[in-house]
């Protein structure tokens, strides 16, 4: 969702590439450039003013950067100052005694259930026995789906059932977590369309009842500034703890995740990165610098490949890299592990807009459909032919196109891309007896 800041920020930069030093004239171009950047994503009109005023005065008064060109000496007073805007990590607060509650609150069609439901699925894959309970008496089948969402993740749920009063709900939940051993109660909330007192007042009536360790404000990234002016209105209130940014992987500019802190003095926690239960992430303040200044956030592309590689297969692949046995089945099997990762885009987006990866293109089209194609195509071979590549002939390449629903041309394309692949795995293969690949085997897990 940054792309668009991205992008004006390099622009920005490159034109300071070749300067002798760094001039007024040349800081108060780029300057210009960066402020219609920050406005572009949508950051908030006196955030980027205040953020313009502290890189010109920082970058007008160091002594310490004259050994930096100047698109170096700016680069850094950016992310130094970008660094200062979204604040450092702020780990989530589970108070002083077991249970403790975290009050989801927000406008009614931000997030709040879904992001409840990736809560409870986050906490339990980091030690914690988590509880969910709804409040929402008001919305049609409310707690019904929160119950729904609960049982895809895994997470216990407390129905509330006998009762349409938000206290009584809250305490038999509180009961229910104690009995249970439940040390984290997520309790989803009701929202309304707008901020109204009704709202209010029962949800400072909770926050009396529960003192919850953490009351999280849930914020559509995708309503930009909206969001933004909605959290600093409940945080006025409630005294919101931190921040819930859902759809960061959408298309929106990012000016909300940039502005959000700065605004309601209330830090970012998490983030949502899409659609599916595991897509939530804590917010680190120091990577989502890196992206937008085009370095990517290479740190989380391993974090998330050692999530999702098998260890074992990692090295049963390692073994036929050595002894160059790569089948189309090994082919399948490691398109199915980048799928585990995420959408491709959202893994392109993470890659550095430096070396070799500035030369993909930005607009690229990414056509997920493409590799359930592909296994498609390698799922209606032979186990002796997807062993042997070599007896696929015309024929037989006929037989695949029809059973997988596509064309000769496809399944050929296919084959190539295979031989492509299995050309590359040869040669680090010969890496490997060489001893240069104790980098795979720490990715794997492997000692």
């Amino acid at each position: 969702m940054f792309e668009t800041l991205t992008d004006k920020l390099q622009r920005a930069f490159k034109n300071l590439r070749g300067q002798g030093k760094l001039s007024e004239e040349h800081l108060d171009a780029a300057l210009g450039e960066i402020r219609e950047a920050l406005l572009d994503g949508d950051v908030n009109l006196g955030v980027a003013e205040e953020f313009i005023a502290h890189v010109r005065a920082k970058a007008l008064g160091s002594e310490v950067l004259l050994q930096l060109s100047p698109d170096q000496q700016v680069v850094k007073i950016v992310r130094d100052e970008l660094g200062d805007l979204l604040g450092r990590e702020a780990r989530p607060q589970f108070g002083s005694r077991p249970p403790a509650v975290w009050l989801i609150v927000g406008l009614q069609g931000s997030g709040k259930t879904t992001s409840t439901g990736k809560l409870g699925k986050w906490l339990s894959e980091h030690g914690h026995r988590p509880i969910v309970v709804s409040t929402d008496v008001y919305r049609p089948a409310a707690r019904e789906q929160l119950a729904q969402v609960a049982k895809a993740t895994g997470t216990p749920c407390w129905p509330g059932t006998g009762t349409d009063k938000p206290l009584e709900i809250v305490r038999g939940a509180t009961r229910e977590a104690k009995l249970s051993a439940s040390d984290v109660i997520l309790v989803d909330t009701a929202g309304r369309l707008h901020i109204d007192e009704e709202l209010m007042n029962e949800l400072s009536m909770l926050k009396r009842e529960l003192n919850p360790a953490e009351i999280l404000f849930v914020a559509d990234a995708m309503t930009g500034q909206d969001a933004v002016n909605s959290a600093g209105e409940f945080h006025k209130r409630l005294g919101v703890t931190g921040v819930i940014l859902t759809k960061l992987d959408g298309d929106a500019r990012g000016g909300a995740a940039l502005s959000i802190r700065k605004v309601t003095g209330a830090p970012v926690k998490f983030v949502g990165v899409g659609e599916k239960y595991d897509a939530l992430e804590p917010f680190l303040p120091d990577r989502i610098v890196s992206r937008i200044l085009g370095m990517g956030d290479v740190l989380g592309l391993i974090e998330r490949a050692e999530k999702t590689i098998d260890a074992k297969q990692a090295r049963d692949l390692e073994r036929k890299m050595r002894e160059d046995e790569f089948t189309l089945e090994d082919f399948r099997d490691q398109l199915r592990q980048i799928r585990k990762m995420g959408s491709i885009e959202q893994l392109m987006g993470m890659l550095p807009k430096v070396g070799p990866f500035a030369k993909i293109p930005k607009d690229a089209a990414i056509d997920e459909k493409q590799l359930t194609s592909v296994e498609a195509i390698i799922n209606s071979m032979t186990a002796r032919e997807r062993a042997d590549s070599n007896l696929i002939d015309g024929k037989r390449r006929k037989r695949i196109a029809r059973g997988s629903g596509t064309t000769v041309q496809e399944v050929n394309q296919v084959l190539k891309q295979y031989a492509d692949m299995r050309r590359m795995m040869k040669q680090y293969g010969s890496m490997a007896k060489a001893g240069r690949l104790r980098g795979l085997g720490k990715l794997a897990g492997m000692k």
